[in-house]
C-alpha cells in the first residue's frame, strides 16, 4: 500500500486534501481522509456506499466545508466555501444525475452561467464556435445547436464535460458516470477519460465496477467507514485487494453466507415455455431451498423467461405448473396471488415507486391483504415495514424516506422487501446486485441464503459469473432462446465460469459433435 504516487514524470500533486474530517448532527461521516492526486491521472475513488466518498468529493467542490482539515491546490493552502470558488480553482464533478436544461441548445448549457457577451448582449455565435471546437476536439457527434433533450445520456455526460473543460478544470471529479450507459457507449466515454488524462487533466473517478477500475485508473483510494484506507498503484489492484480494503474481509468471504443445499419437492416446473420470439420451448424445474442461476449471454433470453413465468408478458405456447397446480397466468396479479414474485433488473424504472416513502413502496403489494372489512389495518402495515428494515437491515433515518434518496443497495433491499411481504413461493431475482456495492452485495447474498434455508425457491438471473457460482445450487445456460445446458446438482459437472460459458457460446456442443 502506499500514498504517493511513484513516478519520475510527476513530482507535485495537483490536490492534496489532508486530515479531512466532517460531522453532521453528531454522526461522523469523514474522518482523518487524506487524498492526494497528480496531474493527468485516472485516480479511482472507491468504497461502499456511505464510506463517505460523496461528502469528500462536496468538500472539494466547496458545497460542504470540512471541520477539520486542510485543502491544497499547488500545494497553495485553500479554504473551500462555495462551489463558485471551487470552480474559479478549476474544479468541477460531473454527477451521477445530469444537470442541464434540456431546452436550451448544448451551446447554451455549456456557457450556462458565464455567458459570453458581446457589445453589452449575448454572444450566442461566439458561444456556438467555441463550443463546437471544445466538442470537436471530444469527438462529439452531435453539434452545438442541438437542443439537451434530443442527446443520449451519453452525449449528455459528454456536455457536462465540454462544460468543464470552457472552465480550464484541471481536476475532473466523475461520479459513477456509466450507470446508465450502453457498453457501447461506455467505451468512448473511456476514450474520452483516457484524452482528457494524456492532456494532463486530473480525474477523480467514482466507482464500484472493478472492470472499469481495471480499464483506466492509475491508482485506486478506499474509503470505509469515513476513513482513509489506503492507496494502491496500478501493478498492485486487484479484485481480492480492494474488496478486504472496502469490507475488511477476504473476497472469498464474500458468498460466506451461501450453505449446502437441502433440496426439497419441486415446486415449480415449467414445461416448452416459448413467446414466439425470444423463448423457445424452454423447459426446467425449481425445487423448495434451492437457488438455480440462469446464465447465458445477453440477448439470450434470460428475463423473458422471468417475464412470462410472472405474467408480465404472453405466452404463445408451454405450461407453468405450482406444486402440482397448473397455473393460468395472464397478467403479474395473477402471479401474486400465486406467490411467485419478480424482482426486475431495472429497479429504477421498473420496480421501485421513487417519488412515495419507503414505508409506502414496501406495503405496496399487501394493502389489500390487510385490510379488514375495507380499512385498511395501519399498525399492521407498519410491522411489516418495520420487520422488514429490521430484518434486511435497511439503512434509512425513517420509513417516511422516499426511496429516491436511498443508496443503490438500500434501494435493491427496499424492493427486495416489497416483494418478501408477499411470502413468496417462488421468487425469481433479475441481476440482483446489479449497481450496488460490495458490502450491499453480501447483505442480499445474506438475505437469499436465508430465504432458500427457510425453503423459498429461488431462480437468480445474473451476468456476473462469480455470482452465479458463488451463489447457485444448479445453473441453467440459455443461448439463443433456448436451455442448451445445466451444470451442478445432479449432472456431474462442476459450477465454474468455464463450463458455464462453454454451454453460453456453443463451444460445448463443438466439442460433443
Amino acid at each position: 500500500m502506499v500514498n504517493i504516487r511513484e513516478t519520475a514524470t510527476q513530482t507535485k500533486p495537483v490536490l492534496q486534501m489532508q486530515g479531512i474530517t466532517k460531522t453532521f448532527h453528531g454522526f461522523t461521516a469523514l474522518h482523518d481522509v487524506n487524498l492526494t492526486i497528480y496531474p493527468g491521472e485516472v485516480h479511482a475513488l472507491m468504497g461502499e456506499n456511505g464510506a463517505g466518498k460523496s461528502t469528500l468529493m462536496k468538500i472539494l467542490a466547496g458545497a460542504y466545508i470540512a471541520d477539520a482539515g486542510e485543502i491544497r491546490i499547488d500545494d497553495r493552502p485553500i479554504k473551500m466555501t462555495n462551489p463558485g470558488q471551487a470552480r474559479d480553482l478549476g474544479i468541477a464533478i460531473i454527477y451521477q444525475e445530469i444537470h442541464l436544461a434540456p431546452n436550451l441548445t448544448v451551446a447554451e448549457n455549456i456557457f450556462m452561467g458565464r455567458e459570453l457577451t458581446k457589445h453589452g448582449a449575448i454572444d450566442r455565435e461566439g458561444m456556438r464556435r467555441k463550443a463546437g471546437e471544445i466538442l470537436e476536439n471530444l469527438d462529439a457527434s452531435f453539434d452545438a445547436e442541438n437542443l439537451v433533450s434530443t442527446l443520449s445520456i451519453a452525449e449528455q455526460q459528454q456536455v457536462e464535460i465540454a462544460r468543464a473543460l470552457k472552465d480550464k478544470s484541471r481536476i475532473l471529479v466523475m461520479d459513477e458516470p456509466t450507470a446508465a450507459l450502453s457498453e457501447r457507449e461506455t467505451e468512448k466515454l473511456f476514450e474520452v477519460v483516457r484524452r482528457l488524462r494524456n492532456e494532463g487533466i486530473a480525474i477523480i473517478y467514482i466507482s464500484h465496477r472493478m472492470e472499469e477500475i481495471y480499464a483506466l485508473a492509475d491508482r485506486v483510494s478506499v474509503l470505509r467507514d469515513g476513513g482513509y484506507i489506503g492507496s494502491l498503484e496500478k501493478r498492485e489492484i486487484s479484485a481480492p485487494r480492494l474488496v478486504e480494503m472496502m469490507v475488511g474481509r477476504p473476497l472469498e468471504d464474500l458468498y460466506e453466507h451461501k450453505r449446502q443445499s437441502t433440496v426439497g419437492p419441486v415446486v415449480l416446473e415449467v414445461t416448452n415455455l416459448s413467446d414466439g420470439r425470444k423463448v423457445k420451448f424452454v423447459s426446467f424445474q425449481l425445487h423448495a431451498g434451492e437457488i438455480v442461476g440462469l446464465a447465458g449471454l445477453v440477448g439470450a433470453g434470460r428475463t423473458e423467461i422471468a417475464r412470462l413465468i410472472f405474467g408480465a408478458d404472453k405466452k404463445t405456447s408451454g405450461e407453468i405448473k405450482l406444486q402440482g397446480r397448473h397455473l393460468n397466468i395472464a397478467t403479474p396479479d395473477d402471479a401474486i396471488e400465486q406467490g411467485i414474485a419478480y424482482v426486475p433488473e431495472d429497479r429504477k424504472d421498473l420496480g421501485l415507486f421513487l417519488e412515495m416513502s419507503s414505508h409506502e413502496n414496501i406495503i405496496m403489494n399487501v394493502l389489500v391483504r390487510e385490510a379488514k372489512a375495507g380499512i385498511i389495518d395501519s399498525n399492521a402495515l407498519s410491522k411489516i415495514t418495520n420487520d422488514a428494515i429490521n430484518n434486511l437491515q435497511i439503512r434509512l433515518a425513517s420509513p417516511s424516506i422516499r426511496a429516491v434518496d436511498l443508496s443503490g443497495g438500500n434501494q435493491q433491499k427496499l424492493l427486495l422487501a416489497r416483494w418478501l411481504a408477499i411470502n413468496p413461493k417462488v421468487l425469481i431475482l433479475d441481476e440482483p446486485t446489479r449497481g450496488v456495492d460490495i458490502g450491499a452485495k453480501s447483505e442480499i447474498y445474506r438475505i437469499m441464503a436465508e430465504l432458500a434455508a427457510k425453503g423459498v425457491a429461488i431462480l437468480m438471473i445474473s451476468s456476473e459469473l462469480p455470482e452465479v457460482v458463488g451463489m447457485s445450487d444448479r445453473v441453467l445456460v440459455m443461448r439463443a432462446g433456448h436451455l442448451v445446458g445445466e451444470v451442478g446438482g445432479s449432472t456431474g459437472e462442476k459450477i465454474t465460469q468455464e463450463n458455464i460459458m462453454a454451454y453460453a457460446t456453443g463451444a460445448r456442443e463443438v466439442e460433443k459433435s
